[in-house]
């Protein structure tokens, strides 16, 4: 789907259905030099179980029109205009890696219109080493295999897991790769985690966030390690979902990542809350 945001085209993925404005709404955000893409299951899913899902693509990420926007907070303004854009008031917000900090930070700027918050593999503050960041600027290409091997926890390394036909490592550097080439010459990698490091505003944003909060973490995840959550997952009063997996949640555990964040906008106290 290609909608207009502020004057310049991006790309949601709406899960194989035309989107409705009227369903209830969820939008799902990537993470660093990644795309829509992982979270195809968790749209279809949603799409075909009656809420209008949006899994952007960020500006200057493949399908979505540039440039890189500056920071966590120009991000976070992007999502509420995307909202603006397709007539949708309200919505549940759910971001992997960097794109929880983005759905962290829109929930903190527009309490009222998020209903649920869900944070995939999060850390408050998300640091990056000055040797990854130096690597980035320098080798793009080192610097993805690099933190593709620290993403991947050792239960995910066989080719055909977690499907015959599917090989995370290949597959997750291949597409950090494309979106490196799509960014029209900019750096899209380092840019990532540039802005996941600068970002320093996540303790006073979840203490504006007003409706339920989950937080899922990897018990084996090294990019945001487990108890780097816990400061953030406290402030929101989350709900905490520990799976056996590394930082690339929904290649390493598809079907549990999707079973706990349909319980997260599913669970009673949510809709009473956001009510």
């Amino acid at each position: 789907m290609k909608i207009d945001v502020l004057g310049r085209e991006a790309y949601a993925y709406t899960g194989g259905k035309p989107f409705d404005a009227a369903l209830p709404c969820v939008v799902f955000i990537h993470g660093a030099c990644n795309d829509h893409s992982g979270f195809t299951l968790l749209a279809r899913w949603f799409a075909h179980h009656g809420y209008g899902a949006l899994a952007v693509d960020l500006p200057g990420h493949m399908r979505s029109g540039g440039p890189l926007l500056p920071d966590v907070e120009a991000m976070a303004d992007w999502v509420l205009a995307l909202l603006d854009a397709v007539g949708v008031q309200r919505a549940a917000l759910v971001g992997h890696s960097m794109g929880s900090l983005i759905a962290l930070q829109a929930a903190a700027r527009a309490p009222q219109r998020a209903t649920q918050l869900v944070l995939i593999g999060t850390a408050v503050p998300m640091k990056v080493s000055d040797a990854l960041l130096a690597t980035a600027r320098d080798e793009p290409l080192k610097a993805m295999r690099m933190v593709n091997t620290w993403s991947i926890s050792s239960t995910a390394s066989k080719p055909g897991y977690p499907g015959p036909g599917s090989w995370l490592h290949g597959g997750a550097l291949a597409l950090m790769r494309r979106v490196q080439a799509a960014g029209g010459g900019a750096n899209v990698f380092l840019h990532g985690f540039e802005v996941c490091h600068q970002y320093r505003a996540g303790m006073e944003a979840a203490a504006q966030v007003r409706c339920p909060a989950t937080v899922i973490i990897g018990s084996a995840d090294l990019m945001t390690q487990p108890r780097a959550a816990m400061p953030v997952a406290e402030a929101l009063h989350a709900q905490v979902i520990t799976l056996r997996c590394g930082h690339h949640h929904m290649g390493e555990a598809p079907e549990q990542v999707l079973a706990a964040v349909r319980a997260a906008l599913f669970a009673p106290a949510a809709h009473a809350k956001a009510a």
